[in-house]
């Protein structure tokens, strides 16, 4: 069997892996543009933060690695071309232009996302950074000691992360977001503003509803930033406003979401017989929204072993991912976030009759250290009381919270079972009345 991957860094690498265990005869080709496969991109705001110095600790494999266990790695090349009816895949090399061509019984797509890059001028100055290559991560951090002033345009995860890094370092951070609030499509707003204060206690400026109209550059650099409502200046600036799927290569042949991400069933299958996708590029099936685009390392993982499983498996023997629910949690300063599940705002989106509680409770007994408060809301049925959202923020203790919330959610249980359920306890780590069974007893 002929299984050819095209991308090696999250999904991509998933995938070849548990395929080549479940089918060792199997013939596994990945084709990845970079000179490295199974990179963790979400360390790279760490690594510029000084978390950690060893840019090794964000590769899950080395090329070594994965060639000793059987898997055809075709490293600095590019797939030019995707023929499906004769089944084929064009490949340049990207160094030397060679071009080969590659056949496939079963295909992947792990293509990733792009970050998207606004049509403004000054975008390509050479001191205008995106946080997805190690390479660019690498030479902002050389630079570092020479920014004195950094602006951030975006207020998501990357950028919230990043400004959070550089902000402990004593730079001078600015953060400008278009929308009326940061992290507005992970968090309700009085969660986003609990974050934006917390930013601003480490002495980063938060611009909202602020968009850049262009880069004024001095010799091919960026000295300031003009918005809608300000001039700012910059030593440097760090572009975090999304990623675009990277699917131009497939998107007049294969269906996809209106983003351009292909469109997968839970098995990870595209409207292409005997082609996967999994990852950025892709969507990804959701515990309660159906398909849906998330583009989160967590998913991509998951739903690349899944890929995996598949392509090696007979179609009566295939798995189904059991479906996302966008967990995801961010650091702020002295405090931490998490959510999972839907949203109030994305429960009213999509059509869902329910309500909500929001309360503050201790993380554990008051006569242990230092008590601290934990902001927990549920959103839930109106009818029914089944779990469909959380979303925590406090200091210590707060984000590991959100596994419990997660798996009441997966598990369909109602706020009135949460409120008794057995959690752990000892007087460092809850009270008695675990937060959430607190928070789950104030569901009316």
């Amino acid at each position: 069997m002929e299984i050819v991957i095209i991308g090696g860094i999250a999904a991509g690498m998933s995938a070849a892996a548990k395929a080549k265990r479940m089918n060792k005869a199997a013939n596994v080709t990945v084709i990845e543009k970079e000179n490295y496969v199974s990179f963790g991109a979400c360390g790279l705001p760490y690594y510029l933060g000084g978390q950690f110095e060893d840019e090794n600790e964000m590769f899950a494999r080395t090329p070594e690695q994965i060639k000793k266990a059987g898997i055809h790695l075709l490293l600095g090349c590019q797939a030019s071309k995707i023929d499906f009816s004769s089944k084929q895949v064009h490949v340049r090399e990207l160094e030397t232009k060679e071009e080969k061509v590659i056949p496939y019984d079963k295909l992947m797509l792990a293509t990733g996302a792009k970050p998207i890059i606004p049509r403004i001028d000054g975008a390509n100055a050479g001191n205008v950074y995106t946080i997805t290559r190690l390479d660019r991560v690498r030479e902002l951090k050389e630079r570092l000691t020479d920014y004195r002033k950094i602006v951030v345009v975006g207020g998501g995860f990357i950028g919230i992360e990043v400004a959070d890094r550089l902000a402990s370092l004593g730079t001078d951070v600015r953060i400008i977001e278009a929308k009326p609030a940061i992290m507005s499509q992970t968090f309700d707003p009085e969660f986003s503003e609990k974050l934006k204060e917390a930013m601003e206690k480490e002495g980063i400026h938060i611009h909202l509803e602020e968009h850049v109209d262009n880069f004024e550059t001095s010799e091919e650099e960026v000295v300031s930033v003009q918005t809608n409502k300000g001039n700012y200046l910059a030593d440097a600036v760090i572009l975090a406003v999304g990623f675009r799927p990277n699917t131009e290569l497939v998107s007049n042949d294969i269906e996809t979401l209106e983003n351009g991400a292909i469109r997968i069933d839970p098995f990870g299958r595209t409207s292409q017989k005997d082609v996967f996708a999994a990852g950025d590029c892709a969507s990804i099936p959701h515990r309660l929204l159906g398909d849906h685009y998330l583009p989160l390392a967590t998913g991509a993982n998951k739903m690349g072993r899944i890929v995996g499983i598949n392509l090696v498996a007979a179609e009566t023997e295939m798995e189904k991912y059991v479906g996302t629910l966008g967990s995801s949690a961010i650091k702020a300063g002295a405090y931490e976030a998490a959510s999972t599940g839907l949203t109030e705002r994305m429960a009213e989106q999509y059509g869902f009759h329910c309500k909500t509680t929001c309360i503050e409770v201790a993380n554990h007994s008051n006569y242990y250290t230092v008590q601290e408060k934990i902001m927990i809301k549920l959103v839930y049925d109106a009818k029914s009381f089944v779990l469909y959202g959380a979303q925590l923020f406090g200091k210590n203790e707060t984000v590991l919270r959100a596994t419990g919330l997660a798996a009441a959610i997966h598990g369909k249980l109602t706020t009135k079972e949460l409120g008794f359920v057995d959690f752990a306890y000892a007087p460092p780590f809850s009270s008695t009345w675990e937060a959430i069974n607190v928070a789950a007893n104030t569901a009316k």
